[in-house]
């Protein structure tokens, strides 16, 4: 197990190859939240700062957790060789489409439907370890089922779903998006 303070340009490759990643976060008196993440929604901005472009789907802890703590770890894994677990540990926050950065954000992602917001991570260390307990498995192609889910939504349907819900289950409050993302006709 070894840990640096930032990304380095290995660290970079490594996590460029990966076609899914995991979120870790919790809250005084929450349950830990951890969701599965794909879609080539991950960013590596510079050595210190990394951001994901987030997606509609069941529920928002992960909003509602970084705004009442901050605290977050990404965690990917090869399923190929080289074995490697890599984690990010930092600090996160909610950057939604009418914030005055997210333009300039928005801009290093393709445009996923169903868009709500990026969540941005000030990274304060980064861990490798073996991975030597993780099974090989082969990718086989992204579920499209999501991206099909919000590219058929009315504009009214999509505002309705920005409006929710404004609590996470543990009832702390979520920021919430006050406009759509700008896309190409679609929710994007």
């Amino acid at each position: 197990m070894d840990f640096f303070p930032a990304l380095t340009d290995d660290h970079r490759a490594f996590v460029a190859r990966q076609p899914v990643f995991f979120v870790a976060t919790a809250a005084e008196g929450a349950r830990i939240n951890l969701s599965p993440k794909g879609m080539d929604s991950f960013r590596v901005l510079d050595a210190k700062t990394v951001a994901y472009l987030d997606v509609g789907g069941s529920g928002n802890e992960t909003n509602a957790h970084l705004g009442a703590d901050g605290r977050i770890t990404i965690m990917f894994c090869a399923f190929d060789q080289p074995a490697l677990i890599f984690r990010i540990y930092g600090r996160g926050r909610a950057v939604l489409p009418q914030d005055a950065e997210w333009a300039d954000l928005y801009a290093q992602f393709t445009p996923l439907p169903g868009t709500r917001q990026i969540f941005v991570i000030a990274v304060d260390e980064v861990q490798t370890s073996c991975g030597w307990g993780v099974p090989f498995m082969t990718l086989e192609r992204e579920r499209q089922t999501l991206s099909k889910y919000h590219a058929r939504q009315t504009e009214a349907e999509r505002v309705e779903e920005l409006a929710g819900p404004t609590e996470s289950i543990d009832g702390l409050p979520v920021r919430l998006a006050t406009v759509l993302p700008q896309g190409a006709g679609e929710w994007a």
